[in-house]
């Protein structure tokens, strides 16, 4: 049973880390073995990449120890041609859904190509002719509806399309410990879930790659040419705690773990803490009743335009929460139940002009029976119970390829 160990009051992402490491090697009495990324492993791909012309899928969390990926490559003296960067931007700070220009990075002068600047989400032909291979490094938390995974499924078609190889340095799931929520009907694919894969899936980069190509979820069962570097020392019950943030709204590991839960929240008129310093860790709104707790969101980089930016919301302060009872819940549905049974609009059925529950909620969730079931007074434990077959046929159809114990 893993003890509770409160990171949230830790001061710095590196400080959360180097008090994990220590206090589970005090625990087991046994000297720490870190996990080695994929990144780190440069004997493993950089006789890949000589004479190659490289194209770099990143952001500001594909780092080797301290240096950024692409500094290190570019120190290396290989040929960077280009970077294709994801939501949020090579930096990692334009807004959620922000459409993020086109532009050239200062410091080595490569051209940077945004995947979340058109409805494609993908490069060219013209682009693709001009490089040999493509180096996928990004930290993903693991889930559905984050967009990391969609830019490199597209990424991946783009190189079956123009027989490109992919090699994909693998990171850590810091969600990987668990699988949960309904696979995706595909009458709901958007931007915010691609593929039929539940809410939270449990895999890597790397792990959930092998998979579309093995599934043919490529357009026209079309697979690319994929070499995955893994990480050593790490299994899926390895508690990772990230070293830099992997999005601007998740700063710390309380809203990682928080996020899958409450991202929900996003398709209803609740805010879930954007523009304050504790995004994905509380939820409310003007309106929301019987709360003694408030918060009023903010214009800040990375949520210029929060829900109820300078009003005063009422609601539910989840930061007090230790990490295992967060983890003991895997999808927590009872943060929607609550929030829908506290807010007088919510008294109505699902759908828009003000009603609770957004045509975005069935995106986030992927299905159309769990805000009915809500509505219709239904528990968590009884709608999780409708997803539980989901749940245990995936991990049979993803067995094969898993990388992990």
């Amino acid at each position: 049973m893993q003890k509770k160990i409160n990171l949230k009051c830790m001061k710095s992402w590196g400080a959360c880390l180097f008090f994990l490491f220590c206090f589970s090697s005090l625990q087991c009495g046994n000297p720490v073995v870190p996990i080695k990324v994929g990144a780190e492993s440069t004997a493993e791909y950089f006789p890949l990449l000589k004479g190659k012309r490289i194209a770099v899928f990143t952001n500001h969390t594909g780092r080797v120890g301290d240096e950024h990926l692409v500094d290190f490559l570019f120190r290396s003296g290989f040929n960077l041609v280009v970077i294709f960067a994801p939501e949020h931007g090579f930096r990692g700070d334009a807004d959620a859904g922000e459409r993020v220009s086109d532009s050239r990075d200062l410091r080595t002068g490569i051209p940077v190509y945004s995947l979340y600047k058109d409805k494609t989400g993908k490069p060219g032909k013209d682009i693709m002719s001009q490089i040999d291979v493509v180096l996928a490094d990004i930290q993903d938390v693991g889930l559905r509806f984050y967009t990391y995974y969609i830019s490199l499924y597209k990424l991946m078609d783009a190189c079956a399309e123009s027989q490109k190889e992919m090699i994909l340095l693998d990171r850590p799931n810091p969600n990987g410990f668990y699988v949960d929520g309904p696979i995706l009907d595909m009458k709901y694919r958007s931007g915010v879930g691609y593929l039929p894969i539940p809410v939270v899936h449990g895999m890597t980069l790397g792990e959930l790659a092998l998979m579309i190509n093995g599934e043919k979820w490529l357009p026209d069962k079309q697979t690319c040419s994929l070499r995955v570097i893994s990480c050593k020392n790490y299994t899926h019950q390895t508690k990772y705690s990230l070293p830099v943030p992997p999005s601007p709204n998740l700063p710390n590991m309380q809203s990682v773990y928080l996020y899958p839960s409450l991202c929900l929240l996003e398709g209803t008129p609740l805010s879930v803490g954007r523009g304050t310093d504790f995004p994905f860790q509380v939820y409310g709104s003007p309106d929301m009743s019987g709360c003694s707790f408030s918060f009023t969101p903010r214009s800040v980089p990375g949520a210029q335009y929060p829900p109820y930016r300078d009003k005063k919301c009422y609601g539910v302060d989840l930061r007090n929460l230790s990490d295992s009872i967060i983890w003991e819940g895997g999808l927590h549905l009872e943060y929607v139940i609550d929030a829908y049974n506290r807010t007088p609009s919510g008294r109505s059925s699902s759908g828009a002009n003000g009603k609770f529950f957004t045509s975005f909620f069935r995106n986030l969730i992927g299905v159309d029976y769990v805000d009915k079931m809500i509505i219709e007074g239904k528990s968590a434990k009884e709608i999780k119970a409708c997803w539980q077959a989901d749940v245990e046929k995936f991990k049979i159809q993803r067995k094969p390829y898993l990388l992990y114990e």
